[in-house]
């Protein structure tokens, strides 16, 4: 009997252990801004590498205009401002505790400037290509040392809501055939 539950409950323990377990971001309600106006398009999404050292997508490219404004998505200060290899790069670290990052920028404001939401910290740099875009911005967030998902910071990422399969016939007298979705409840 013991040696059962001692099964039962190492089993658990492991399986605990191997459960992904979500970040901070994916708790909180989001309450950053886009860091571009009119709220851009992505045009590549973000990939979490399967391990810290291999390819990925960290962060997003936003569509954006040459020398468009780059204004903060969340107030904090401005932890790095300079090149990183060939490009003009600016790195905010967030009043939340995180660390977002822009690039390719020119006319970065200097390393520690305090900045509120929305505030102008810098311009697509008009010269250079991302990573074969013309005028893509990349935007990374790091949460400690993990790169997080952007999106979710502001309110891009909605949770999916599973709904059941009724059987029983729906106001009007049909059931609902899972063809045409039934309105949407309100949370």
């Amino acid at each position: 009997m013991r040696s059962r539950l001692a099964l039962v409950l190492t089993s658990l323990l492991v399986l605990s252990a191997a459960w992904p377990v979500p970040s901070a971001a994916s708790l909180r309600t989001p309450s950053w801004s886009w860091p571009l106006s009119p709220r851009p398009a992505v045009v590549r999404a973000f990939a979490k590498p399967a391990q810290k050292w291999k390819a990925g997508h960290r962060g997003i490219d936003l569509d954006c205009a040459k020398a468009q404004e780059i204004r903060a998505p969340a107030p904090g200060t401005v932890s790095h401002s300079g090149r990183v290899v060939d490009r003009g790069v600016i790195t905010i670290t967030t009043e939340d505790g995180f660390r977002t990052s822009f690039e390719p920028v020119v006319d970065q404001l200097p390393r520690g400037t305090h900045v509120t939401a929305g505030t102008v910290i810098a311009r697509r740099d008009p010269e250079l290509k991302h990573e074969g875009c013309a005028s893509c911005l990349h935007w990374g967030v790091r949460e400690g040392e993990e790169y997080i998902n952007p999106l979710s910071l502001v309110g891009a990422l909605r949770p999916s809501v599973l709904l059941p399969r009724s059987r029983d016939p729906a106001p009007g007298g049909r059931a609902w055939s899972g063809s045409v979705a039934p309105a949407r409840p309100t949370l």
